[in-house]
């Protein structure tokens, strides 16, 4: 392809002709990376019915559409620069098009997750490319450029959501799974005409090593430690190999890098964890958590998720002017304190009060992933792609492996805890067989058991299930709640440091 042989054609840092074509290849790639999120979110529920999926293993494929996308982005960042940008977005368009057919093609909870790890292979891959694309092309502006691209995501959700739910509501989940090839053809397409650039840390002559410094040993050991713990529960390692894996690889970039790390980039990597179980764990479940209260009033829970999407999409759009008002942090510490109150009220109304809720938490969210992305580019420009692409790493890594688990795990275990408690000869009827995850070893409630029930038991587990999500909901209050507090932290470091500045 011409664009993956001309990686060392400069764009220019204007929003000239090339600079937008490139700009747009970006956009359109990320909007096919939220296609294949929204289309697993809305289908989860198909799946669960068509294969017998308990909700911990539902939270599993929906964990590994996330945290692969961790384990591409940071590989593919440390050698970026070597192999080409142009290259790397051709092998995001052949994971987005082979993940695509072995999903259609599944006959089993394996080949659901191993299609859902493909797609999210190439996912990582896209943003391994154009967050620091876009930070060099528009380097004076990063956080606002990086807000704008990030309006891909949500853009994708709107438009995959509704084809989903206008064009294709009776339709099989396959055809579903299918849309995803709309947009990775289009930015397959234009990426053959797209020029890119050279990363400004190559350009400005920083070394691979003080790269590699920025981040760290301790960064290295955070994402390496999460990152070998999901691997080996997959391919079933015992803990001592786990161990060595992780042992080897953190002592070889120990040797070689032989620094800790700058303590506010590590600082801004933890806060990644609660920022992306907030963001992506809620999204990842949204459909699935309030379709009770949808369903009373007769719609489509997948509307409730596509109408926030809207809000993140336009807000977006809009957020040269606001950042430039409340600074990147000042920002952060007030999207986190409206996201805590917006999650509490979904935990706590019905009926169209929901759609309150959901802006309340919308107006929350909207600024979370791609401010954080500006913030790590602005203040670690000398970190290059690593710096910028494991700061989403993290994100997606912990949501992965933890957050979208975490909350399907404490709905089993509610609905279980629950039925035990006050229907105990039920429990006995619906109880599944025990199973395994990284929480531990959990009973969750066979469908196929609830199918035989009556009328009147059947609700019984209904009702159950419907408060379990509920209260899921208010237990995810907890991590912007975590945030705010260190956003307020970093304000106050960097007032007394003189206030926050770009370096």
């Amino acid at each position: 392809m011409a664009g993956v042989e001309n990686q060392k054609r400069t764009v220019a840092a204007g929003p000239g002709e090339i600079s937008k074509w490139l700009f747009w290849t970006c956009f359109i790639a990320l909007v096919a990376t939220s296609f294949g999120f929204i289309i697993r979110a809305n289908i989860i529920g198909d799946l669960g019915v068509a294969f017998n999926l308990s909700e911990t293993q539902k939270g599993e494929i929906l964990g590994v559409g996330l945290w692969p996308f961790a384990l591409s982005i940071i590989l593919f960042s440390l050698i970026i620069d070597k192999i080409g940008y142009g290259r790397a977005l051709a092998f995001a368009f052949i994971c987005h098009v082979a993940s695509a057919f072995v999903t259609i093609f599944a006959t089993g909870y394996q080949m659901l997750y191993w299609g859902t790890f493909i797609l999210a292979v190439g996912n990582g891959t896209v943003e391994a490319v154009i967050n620091p694309v876009v930070a060099t092309v528009y380097s004076k502006q990063k956080t606002k450029w990086l807000n704008i691209l990030h309006a891909g995501w949500p853009g994708g959700m709107v438009l995959g959501g509704l084809l989903i739910l206008i064009l294709m509501p009776g339709l099989d989940w396959r055809w579903k799974v299918g849309l995803v090839l709309i947009p990775a053809v289009v930015y397959g397409l234009m990426m053959i005409r797209a020029k890119f650039p050279v990363h400004e840390r190559v350009k400005a002559g920083i070394s691979y090593k003080a790269m590699l410094q920025e981040a760290g040993i301790i960064g290295a050991v955070i994402v390496i430690i999460i990152m070998i713990a999901e691997i080996g529960r997959i391919f079933q390692w015992p803990l001592g190999a786990k161990i060595i894996v992780a042992a080897v690889l953190i002592l070889a970039y120990s040797l070689y890098v032989r620094k800790l790390g700058h303590p506010l980039f590590i600082f801004l990597l933890l806060i990644m964890l609660p920022l992306a179980t907030t963001e992506l764990g809620t999204d990842s479940w949204i459909t699935e958590l309030v379709n009770p209260i949808m369903a009373k009033m007769g719609m489509q829970a997948g509307w409730l998720l596509i109408y926030t999407a809207f809000i993140m999409m336009v807000l977006r759009f809009l957020a040269g002017p606001i950042i430039h008002k409340l600074s990147p942090l000042g920002l952060l510490a007030i999207c986190s304190g409206i996201a805590v109150v917006g999650l509490v009220m979904l935990s706590q109304v019905t009926g169209i009060m929901i759609f309150i809720a959901a802006t309340v938490y919308a107006l929350g969210k909207t600024f979370f992933w791609p401010t954080m992305l500006g913030v790590a580019a602005e203040r670690f420009p000398r970190g290059g792609a690593l710096t910028l692409n494991a700061i989403g790493g993290m994100g997606m890594l912990s949501v992965g492996v933890i957050g979208a688990v975490f909350l399907g795990n404490i709905q089993d275990r509610q609905i279980d805890r629950e039925l035990l408690a006050q229907h105990p000869a039920l429990h006995t009827q619906v109880v599944a067989p025990e199973k395994a995850s990284i929480f531990g070893k959990y009973q969750p409630v066979d469908k196929e058991r609830v199918a035989a029930l009556s009328g009147g038991e059947q609700k019984i587990v209904a009702d159950t299930t419907a408060t379990a999500k509920k209260n899921a909901l208010m237990t995810v209050a907890i991590f912007p709640a975590i945030m705010l507090v260190c956003y307020l932290i970093l304000i106050l470091y960097f007032r007394a440091k003189g206030g926050y500045k770009p370096v």
